[in-house]
């Protein structure tokens, strides 16, 4: 059981915060049972201040403290870190990294031990808890090493259990995500201004939209084909923007850009 486990964060940066205030907020886990660490110190300061968790000295006394630990550092910083805490870890400790890019055999080689490693690529809306995380293992990491890890991270929103080689296709959908979704929110935005509403008005229309269109979508058994046939009248006012966006063939455009983020995703795990 979680509760009964001492959870570790290497770098305690927006994701490690939402994380920690997910966990504690829901009771899921008691601040006494997350231990912090981050070579930035306002970062290690706003961490243990904000949810009274436990300070360490350091990388390694994060490691040696843990029951498990999640790697929430930058993908540059990794293979530093990991070379630091390396000779601390312990033989079946667990490891979850968030770090983007950065696949499960390099963790492994990295940290000289056949060890359960669990690799999640959250997106940013857990910072308000309404994010999705997509979760792969290594083969060291059974059904109860994915459960646990499950677990963490439904306290800032839903998660998938993915192969490690789809990883690059959820960094571009979910991942890149919610970057292309507030570009659209910026094109509406404008669109309403050029119709004559002000910034105000318009951004608050485009705000609750986007929101009541996810839950619908979300809370429907319908297709999202079907959604929007729903709101399209044949020759309304849906329909003549539902054109326009058509002959624009923005569904191509769309999927164009899921691709490219994919490719870049292949590159950076590479490099």
């Amino acid at each position: 059981m979680l509760q009964d486990l001492t959870l570790g964060f290497i770098g305690t940066g927006n994701m490690a915060r939402a994380l920690i205030k997910g966990l504690t907020g829901a009771r899921i886990l008691p601040p006494e049972r997350i231990c912090v660490f981050d070579k930035a110190a306002g970062c290690l300061d706003a961490a243990a201040e904000a949810f009274a968790v436990q300070r360490c000295a350091g990388n390694r006394e994060v490691v040696q403290r843990s029951d498990l630990f999640v790697l929430a550092v930058k993908p540059q910083n990794i293979r530093d870190v990991l070379t630091e805490i390396q000779p601390v870890v312990r033989e079946g400790q667990l490891v979850v990294s968030i770090a983007a890019g950065i696949p499960l055999r390099l963790i492994q080689t990295l940290l000289a031990r056949d060890l359960p490693i669990v690799r999640v690529m959250p997106n940013t809306p857990a910072l308000v808890q309404a994010g999705i995380s997509a979760i792969a293992g290594n083969p060291r990491a059974g059904q109860n090493h994915l459960d646990l890890v499950e677990r963490i991270f439904q306290a800032v929103g839903q998660t998938v259990i993915v192969t490690e080689d789809l990883m690059d296709a959820v960094t571009a959908l979910s991942g890149s995500g919610p970057g292309y979704v507030f570009r659209l929110m910026e094109a509406m935005v404008a669109g309403g201004r050029a119709a004559g509403l002000s910034e105000e008005t318009a951004l608050a229309l485009v705000v609750q939209t986007f929101a009541g269109a996810a839950q619908l979508a979300a809370s429907s058994r319908e297709p999202l084909a079907r959604l929007r046939e729903m709101v399209t009248s044949p020759g309304g006012t849906t329909a003549a923007g539902l054109n326009v966006l058509n002959e624009h063939g923005v569904e191509a455009i769309i999927v164009e850009a899921i691709q490219a983020a994919c490719s870049r995703s292949r590159e950076l795990g590479k490099a």
